[in-house]
């Protein structure tokens, strides 16, 4: 009895496995991507923006950003004075500071009309004014110097010089003096005096002696401050913020606005007045 053997076409489980494996991979075109290098790129940048370079090579949208750009930057470079030496600043500099004086100049020649004292082409009265009349005028400055604030002893003593070279005696000029910047704007001035003032701002400075309830919604408060030379009327509008005064406390009042009530003059406090309490906070109290 002869053995023959026997082939078959059947596959492992494992080589079929195999076969299909490598059947689903799909085929990858391993062909490089050109790309420009980073050179590539500023050398183009380069050649694109050089003058002589021409614009053949450029789309429509190409030619038309280049031609804009260019427009651009002789508009921004486009100056008469061009040079790189050019001192069109300085001489703007130079040209204002001239017609700031002429301007200037103009002013003082007017004031000088109304008052020879504050003409360009004044000088100083001290200098008109014999040594021994000079010694009294700067020795009267220093007393009012210190009954005057804000005010310097030189300023006070030019003022009498004026007076005194204007055909006035050292004492009456003094007085003259005194009163005209006791009044001058922004310095506290006597309550009495208010009427006689012809600004429309004032300062003064008092105690409330009352208060009583406003007559309209839009006033936060109204009373009475008085001091040595008398009292006045004095409406604290709300629309001011102003802090709230009491009764019998002293308060000092900067541009408070002036007005007349009822044939008196009053003040009345607004977004522009400033108020100040010079009892409050004391640390003996």
């Amino acid at each position: 009895m002869s053995t023959t053997p026997t082939f078959s076409n059947e596959v492992s489980v494992g080589e079929q496995a195999d076969e299909h494996g490598v059947d689903e991979f799909e085929v990858v075109d391993e062909a490089l991507e050109l790309e420009a290098t980073v050179e590539l790129e500023i050398q183009g940048r380069i050649d694109s923006n050089h003058p002589d370079a021409g614009v053949s090579g450029l789309t429509l949208a190409g030619e038309e950003r280049l031609a804009a750009r260019e427009l651009e930057i002789r508009r921004t470079r486009e100056r008469v004075d061009s040079r790189q030496d050019s001192d069109r600043e300085e001489r703007t500099r130079r040209r204002a500071a001239v017609g700031s004086r002429e301007r200037r100049d103009e002013f003082d020649q007017r004031a000088g009309s109304v008052d020879a004292w504050l003409g360009p082409d004044r000088i100083d009265a001290r200098e008109q004014l014999p040594q021994e009349e000079l010694g009294r005028v700067n020795q009267e400055a220093m007393r009012l110097a210190g009954e005057l604030d804000g005010w310097s002893r030189a300023a006070i003593s030019r003022r009498l010089a004026q007076e005194v070279v204007d055909g006035r005696d050292v004492r009456s000029a003094v007085l003259a003096v005194f009163e005209e910047l006791k009044r001058a704007p922004g310095q506290v001035i006597p309550i009495g005096v208010i009427p006689e003032v012809e600004r429309r701002e004032v300062s003064i400075e008092g105690r409330v002696e009352t208060l009583w309830n406003p007559s309209h919604p839009s006033i936060a408060q109204v009373g009475l401050i008085a001091d040595d030379s008398g009292q006045t009327r004095v409406t604290i509008w709300k629309a001011s913020n102003a802090p709230w005064i009491k009764e019998g406390e002293k308060v000092r009042i900067h541009g408070a606005a002036r007005n007349w009530y009822e044939g008196r003059v009053s003040l009345a406090v607004t977004g522009w007045s400033t108020l100040h309490f010079p009892e409050r906070g004391r640390w003996w109290e």
